[in-house]
């Protein structure tokens, strides 16, 4: 879908990543909009240090491309958006500086602008991070749709920050304004956190996990995962596994432990994900493995995949869907070798059976309870 986002420095054509006429949502919302209308309207100085925090598809970092912004996105397929969005509305890549959430955040930022994440832990993160270069000076100014913005959240800026406030809504959207207390005493940032797994799980009893802010379930061992782990396959000789949006990496770290002469592959949109990823397997194991941010199986060779592993997620933001599923399906059937196999889990209502069927032409169940269903597929 291509659309447009109206703003007071121009109409830009917007799209999210992977493009896809189909797709009916938009690469903007009325909170981009509404921030930026919020920046004209005031007269905020853009000439200095502008930081971009959790652009979702681009459409900030795109709007402001003449001020030379600094992004910073936790997110493959929206660094990927802002690349296509900067180029169809005539800006290089060279207009801005693109970092993700694991590289060293700008020593100094007059201007912050935070489109707040669906996770706490991350905007915790964030802030914490970014404080050293906030200055008694720097405007900070956050976004976000009304039901993205809780209490929680205004506690976080006031708490990191300094003395926080919200606009009146406008279009369900609203506006978080910070006032920057140098002298605050913040106490130190506890990500990545780090916690043990259960001692009833078979060989990951008792590991270490390392969670990096952002990825999901970040204090324990979800139960879909816990149930994945009890139903995985057994030691097959594989010579090369996918986790296929591995999250933390509990789940291809067990194939590892599972299969120890096989390579594993562990791959993620987040690098938050892949981060913690690449911490909990050198914690636990010492077999081949390669880590890599990306947009699913794009770039795996076809035909070069003995067995993959997925659990995928059913929201994009905050919208249900389930094209980024269909995405990892495809990418999958393609990056498999003839025999080799998918295993799915997910909620038994989600129906991935049916697109295992249409894609694979055949999908069995190989464990179900009354939540979760595992499912394994072959390519022929």
């Amino acid at each position: 879908m291509n659309d447009r986002m109206t703003t007071p420095w121009g109409t830009y054509a917007l799209t999210r990543f992977p493009e896809d006429p189909r797709d009916r949502l938009r690469a903007w919302d009325a909170s981009d909009a509404y921030l930026l209308r919020h920046l004209a309207a005031s007269g905020t100085q853009l000439d200095g240090a502008v930081v971009v925090v959790g652009d979702r598809w681009g459409a900030l970092t795109t709007a402001l491309a003449a001020h030379r912004p600094t992004q910073i996105s936790d997110s493959f397929l929206a660094r990927e958006a802002t690349r296509a969005n900067l180029a169809r509305n005539g800006a290089g890549t060279d207009a801005v500086r693109l970092l993700t959430t694991q590289d060293a955040p700008p020593s100094r930022i007059d201007v912050l602008l935070v489109r707040v994440p669906k996770s706490l832990a991350l905007l915790e993160d964030q802030l914490h991070r970014l404080a050293p270069g906030v200055h008694e000076g720097t405007v900070v100014v956050g976004t976000g749709m009304v039901k993205e913005i809780h209490t929680s959240t205004l506690n976080l800026f006031e708490r990191i920050l300094g003395p926080t406030r919200t606009s009146l809504a406008e279009q369900k959207a609203r506006l978080i304004f910070c006032t920057p207390d140098p002298a605050l005493e913040r106490g130190s940032n506890p990500w990545p956190y780090r916690y043990r797994l259960p001692d009833d799980i078979g060989a990951l009893s008792g590991r270490a996990v390392t969670n990096h802010a952002g990825v999901f379930c970040a204090d324990r061992l979800d139960i879909g995962t816990r149930f994945f782990l009890g139903h995985l396959p057994g030691v097959r000789g594989a010579e090369r596994i996918v986790d296929l949006g591995c999250g933390n990496g509990v789940v291809g770290l067990a194939a590892a432990l599972g299969d120890p002469g096989a390579e594993v592959l562990f791959v993620d949109e987040s690098y938050q994900a892949v981060a913690s990823a690449e911490a909990t397997y050198r914690d636990n194991a010492e077999g081949a493995a390669e880590f890599r941010v990306g947009d699913g199986l794009s770039g795996v060779p076809a035909g070069s995949v003995d067995l993959v592993l997925n659990n995928p997620p059913f929201h994009s933001h905050q919208a249900t869907t389930d094209a980024t599923a269909w995405r990892m399906f495809t990418g999958a059937r393609r990056a498999l070798r003839p025999g080799g196999e998918l295993w799915v889990i997910g909620n038994r209502h989600l129906g991935y059976h049916m697109k295992l069927r249409r894609l694979f032409g055949n999908s069995e169940v190989v464990a179900s309870d009354a939540k979760f269903v595992v499912l394994r597929a072959v390519r022929k």
